[in-house]
């Protein structure tokens, strides 16, 4: 059975995308590549993302054709995800495309969205959500700015922790606590009372930052914030999934290969049946993990009922998925996988880095568990 076929059918121009995208990155984003970007101050390869948001349009995707982009749906954009993930390539696709511009348009203000926007979709400009506090919870509670009326205006003060791309972007949607409730701002970085730095992290081809305010000028872009992070949530947690699982294949696909090359005992490793049966099993999680944020993407696409849910089930299985394909693939590689020249490691970084955006696993396990009605 394809894999294609596991969830329904993509069309045509969709899986042309995808080859396309796939080409592009194994001519350009070779391993060396990934660390050499990784290590830049932008953190991703500018040639790399200007040939895909200008040669093929990613960035453009899912933005509405009347704010500069193509119009297209979540799977389009899920497909590129999934190649960006095969390849750890650091874009930033997840944190501006994904999380940026989808928070400008969940804000419902349609001025914001024509002036931003475009840049986005072209790839020339880079949005950044501002959300979590220091805990990393990635829920309403959690947000540790405050906003004050300022005259027209409103002034922010606190921070934002684990921003994608919180670095280098251009515009900032951030996340503030004010009369009790949760609001999206709009703040230009340049400000002096904005100050930002890249934090240390685990995965290097992820680029987190702590954004500081101190009495920053903001521009409001929706007074009921919380939904609207919901909804970007629940996008983001799909999205991310694409990555997931484009990782996991990827890292599954490498074990096969050098197990067949591994001679062990006068034989390749790959032919002890042990190892059989053991990379069968994760052959069946990549899978099975690819139908759930299929699955996912579809339920997005179509406003299912059940979207929240299948959207917090591919979260905690594609995490977990990459989690477990990553940690056999070092068992399996031996110790030359733990060498920083490898991409055993890269996987194995990205995968336990990526299961704590968002929200940890465990916290929406127990969200469908109640929603199950099963005890805690």
């Amino acid at each position: 059975m394809s894999q294609v076929a596991a969830v329904g059918a993509f069309d045509e121009e969709q899986l042309e995308l995808r080859k396309t995208v796939r080409a592009l990155l194994a001519k350009h984003s070779d391993p060396g590549a990934v660390r050499r970007a990784a290590e830049t101050e932008q953190g991703y390869d500018a040639a790399l993302w200007e040939m895909l948001c200008q040669q093929v349009g990613v960035a453009a995707l899912a933005i509405p054709e009347e704010f500069g982009g193509i119009g297209a749906s979540a799977i389009e954009t899920h497909l590129v995800l999934e190649e960006l993930g095969r390849t750890l390539a650091p874009t930033p696709m997840l944190g501006s495309v994904v999380l940026g511009a989808q928070a400008i348009l969940a804000s419902g203000d349609t001025e914001a969205c024509e002036r931003l926007l475009p840049g986005i979709a072209e790839g020339t400009a880079v949005a950044a959500l501002c959300w979590t506090g220091a805990d990393g919870s990635w829920d309403t509670e959690s947000v540790d700015v405050t906003a004050t009326a300022a005259g027209d205006g409103h002034s922010l003060t606190g921070a934002s922790h684990f921003v994608l791309d919180g670095s280098i972007a251009d515009v900032l949607v951030v996340a503030a606590a004010i009369d009790g409730a949760v609001a999206l701002f709009e703040v230009d970085p340049a400000q002096e009372s904005v100050s930002r730095r890249r934090l240390p992290a685990m995965d290097p081809t992820r680029t987190l930052s702590v954004v500081e305010f101190d009495g920053a000028s903001a521009r409001l872009l929706t007074a009921d914030g919380s939904a609207a992070l919901e909804r970007v949530r629940e996008i983001a947690c799909v999205a991310l999934s694409a990555e997931q699982i484009g990782a996991a294949a990827q890292s599954l696909d490498l074990t096969v290969e050098y197990s067949k090359s591994r001679v062990q005992f006068g034989r390749p490793i790959g032919s002890f049946q042990a190892l059989k049966h053991r990379m069968a099993d994760l052959y069946f999680l990549v899978e099975t993990a690819r139908s759930a944020s299929y699955g996912a993407v579809r339920s997005l696409v179509d406003g299912a009922p059940t979207a929240a849910t299948d959207a917090a089930v591919a979260k905690v299985y594609c995490s977990e998925a990459l989690q477990s394909v990553a940690a056999d693939s070092i068992q399996l590689h031996g110790g030359i996988a733990i060498t920083w020249e490898h991409d055993a490691q890269l996987y194995f970084k990205r995968a336990h880095g990526s299961a704590q955006l968002f929200g940890q696993p465990r916290g929406y396990l127990k969200s469908l568990e109640s929603a199950a009605g099963l005890p805690a």
